[in-house]
């Protein structure tokens, strides 16, 4: 279904801080004032009340991310795969093709980004890390070609994930790294997309990851921890993926992450006392399909069939009217700059405020013009669904690798 205009104003609520101001209050209010004033200037400048993706603009800004940067992405020098990453499924989200030279040159490239050691390093002769392996293997199964999937050491990438397990269960970012849950969950994914998942590997990963949810509901990076977003969907995605979400004390989770999504811009911060920022778009937002279906698993009756438990709508409002480029690209929120990586995660975020459910239960709720629709996403990995499907079933093909006794040692 398409949306009409949510009635901008009409369901806002502004901070209130009972006349004691501090410091984070005031930027809140900073914030709020800034999106008053985008939210006023549409609706005084529209008077149809259309809200509009500018697809073509974030299409050419990512079309020439592909091939050329500026010299300010040098900070990015390491997290290369990133790019490619990013870029690629914000193209499919806009479902642009990959030119099938472009699509080879990206599989080339990633080729020189794998270590000896297995995994992938942020840049060719870089030392492998956990992160830009993530990035790399999903961008290769976005691609989805032989090609794409021949890139990919199995053996050597399990045996790399064998090097970076911990005795409690964890896993290291890189060798002599830090532990985090962003670790567990790249390894999940990776290992299940290549089916080089196994019950040994994993031995008390869930569990690790079940401590590290902590009072708020959300979860930390370690045991102990505030919980974050972006922590919170690492380690519920990577629980889905090991099939262990019923460790989590789910209601619990559910009011934290619902708590997230803030009541006057719609967007989602990504801890308590926080500013909104486009990019949780996905990582809150996307908590929420793995949150339905943990509780549908359960028998929960007081699940809707045709819409995720947070405001679909706003949301899409935030990303259409608050975060959008107007030379392409997306970002933050008004008065940041783009870049690829909001652009990925307002997008994806978008993509999961649009869709609910799959299959016979598949119901579309899009803001603005039918155009702004955007293909869907898989919640767990962030690649379009079926791509998810066709790795799998490639990989299927061939055994879990056999390694020697010395590295599934260590």
């Amino acid at each position: 279904m398409a949306g009409a205009a949510p009635g901008i104003g009409g369901r806002r609520r502004r901070l209130r801080d009972d006349g004691l101001q501090t410091c984070t209050s005031v930027e809140q209010s900073k914030v709020e004032d800034i999106v008053q004033e985008v939210y006023d200037a549409y609706k005084t400048n529209h008077h149809s009340s259309q809200y509009v993706l500018q697809r073509e603009k974030h299409f050419h800004y990512l079309k020439r991310g592909l091939r050329q940067l500026t010299e300010a992405y040098e900070c990015l020098d390491a997290s290369r795969p990133w790019l490619c990453y990013w870029i690629l499924h914000s193209l499919e989200l806009l479902d642009e093709p990959i030119p099938d030279s472009v699509a080879s040159d990206v599989c080339q490239f990633l080729k020189r980004c794998q270590s000896p050691q297995g995994g992938f390093g942020g840049g060719p002769g870089q030392h492998p890390h956990l992160a830009p392996t993530y990035a790399a293997v999903n961008a290769l199964c976005i691609i989805g070609t032989e090609e794409a999937f021949g890139v990919i050491d199995r053996k050597k990438l399990l045996e790399y994930l064998y090097s970076l397990k911990q005795p409690d269960g964890s896993f290291l970012m890189h060798v002599g790294g830090e532990v985090d849950v962003r670790s567990a969950y790249c390894a999940a994914s990776v290992a299940s997309l290549t089916n080089i998942l196994t019950p040994a590997l994993f031995a008390g990963t869930a569990e690790w990851i079940a401590r590290c949810q902590n009072w708020e509901g959300g979860i930390g990076g370690v045991p102990g921890m505030e919980a974050h977003g972006g922590y919170t969907f690492c380690g519920v995605a990577a629980l889905v993926i090991l099939k262990q979400e019923h460790l989590l004390n789910l209601r619990s989770l559910l009011r934290w992450v619902t708590g997230r999504q803030m009541r006057f811009e719609g967007g989602f911060q990504g801890r308590c006392n926080k500013l909104v920022d486009g990019c949780y778009s996905f990582w809150q937002a996307g908590l929420l399909p793995l949150l339905h279906r943990a509780l549908h698993a359960r028998g929960d009756p007081a699940l809707s069939m045709a819409h995720w438990m947070f405001d679909q709508l706003a949301l899409q409002e935030y990303i259409l009217l608050c975060c959008q480029c107007p030379a392409g690209g997306l970002l933050d929120k008004p008065g940041k700059s783009r870049d690829f990586y909001h652009t990925c995660y307002c997008l994806s975020g978008l993509a999961i405020a649009q869709h609910f459910g799959s299959g016979d239960l598949h119901n579309e709720v899009v803001l603005g013009i039918p155009e702004n629709c955007l293909q869907a996403t898989h919640p767990v990995y962030n690649i379009a669904p079926e791509k998810v499907a066709r790795a799998v079933m490639h990989f299927l093909q061939y055994p879990v690798p056999s390694l020697d006794p010395a590295p599934a040692a260590q």
